[in-house]
């Protein structure tokens, strides 16, 4: 647990659950697509293997949850030829999947976004990520705010992102958390599985929660 006058970071418990997804909800609805399907993902990738129920933390104010990050294991695939193949398996033979963390959704209350809250908890999580040997993590972001956490655009450390694997994709980033750990390293990152839920299951679970408009905006990524 981390403390400041203000702010406590915890690891979040059963009873934050729904209190949670519905920050998610509130955090994330109509940004990306018309309404948003981030909590009901986070609804879902707690039952997963690959989730890290010790980096799903929350800040409190007042005794208030006012934002959460989820943290998950994730690998990246070597290239066949790339010598980090063979030093990964640690017995000469071939391992071509290092393993690392993702993270995400990370959820500010809407009107306490943009006061340093997010950097905050990220900056604590990946101390903590690191602790537990996260090597690195990877993401999609805008490099605009994440270049602040560190982050760098991760074609420029050898890794390329499945979904444009001839491209910049100057939205997937990179960080190390243990100096080295992306040294010799060329490969490609796919999303863990986790990350895809069915919109048809995302539209009947959001039916608890109070009903909000969804709104075609610009910069959405999907109408």
């Amino acid at each position: 647990m981390n403390k400041n006058s203000e702010y406590t970071i915890r690891q979040e418990v059963p009873a934050d659950f729904s209190i949670v997804e519905n920050l998610t909800r509130e955090a994330f609805w109509n940004v990306y697509r018309p309404g948003c399907l981030e909590h009901y993902v986070l609804h879902c990738y707690r039952s997963r293997p690959d989730f890290i129920p010790e980096l799903s933390l929350v800040v409190e104010r007042e005794g208030e949850i006012v934002a959460h990050v989820m943290f998950s294991w994730s690998e990246i695939l070597l290239d066949e030829d790339n010598p980090r193949a063979l030093s990964a398996a640690g017995d000469g033979s071939a391992n071509r999947h290092l393993k690392m963390m993702t993270f995400g959704p990370i959820s500010v209350r809407p009107d306490l976004q943009r006061k340093g809250i997010g950097k905050m908890l990220l900056d604590y999580a990946m101390e903590r990520a690191r602790e537990m040997g996260g090597g690195c993590l990877a993401m999609c972001g805008n490099i605009r705010f994440y270049g602040k956490c560190g982050f760098e655009v991760a074609t420029t450390k050898g890794v390329c992102y499945a979904d444009d694997p001839d491209g910049d994709a100057p939205y997937f980033l990179i960080r190390e958390l243990t100096p080295g750990f992306l040294e010799g390293v060329r490969g490609t990152y796919k999303d863990p599985k986790g990350y895809f839920v069915s919109e048809t299951e995302a539209e009947e679970f959001d039916k608890q929660f109070p009903p909000k408009e969804k709104k075609v905006l610009p910069g959405q990524l999907t109408h």
